[in-house]
């Protein structure tokens, strides 16, 4: 025990992030959505996920856009449902517990779930 390191960089968090968008992009029942209908730009969008990662988890306030609007955007094309939530997070946490542990690696998986469930809330009742 005790052979993986915590989170404690932007580095870390972008291993994270790439790591993580590997398994989305194999995923039969997610992968779609970053690819087919938001047609995700990776060389764009890691850095700014990144970016939100790291606001959140090492209290670095680099994110400065809306994280909302794009999904309200997105769930207008494709009403994003529980399993694609449940999906996410699954990968997320997994990609999380391959590479990570300790306290910012447990922060991580609260916040994702936390994220997950309000996003879903949200776009299940917005407009």
């Amino acid at each position: 025990m005790g052979t993986k390191k915590d989170i404690t960089s932007r580095a870390d968090i972008e291993q994270l992030v790439i790591q993580f968008y590997e398994q989305v992009k194999k995923d039969t029942l997610i992968s779609f959505i970053f690819t087919d209908v938001a047609k995700i730009n990776w060389q764009h969008h890691i850095p700014l996920i990144t970016d939100f990662w790291e606001s959140i988890l090492l209290d670095n306030p680099v994110y400065t856009k809306n994280a909302m609007e794009v999904h309200y955007i997105l769930n207008k094309k494709l009403p994003l449902r529980k399993e694609h939530f449940s999906q996410w997070v699954l990968l997320f946490c997994t990609t999380v517990d391959d590479l990570f542990e300790g306290k910012i690696a447990a922060l991580a998986k609260t916040r994702a779930r936390s994220i997950a469930a309000l996003m879903q809330f949200k776009m299940a009742t917005h407009p």
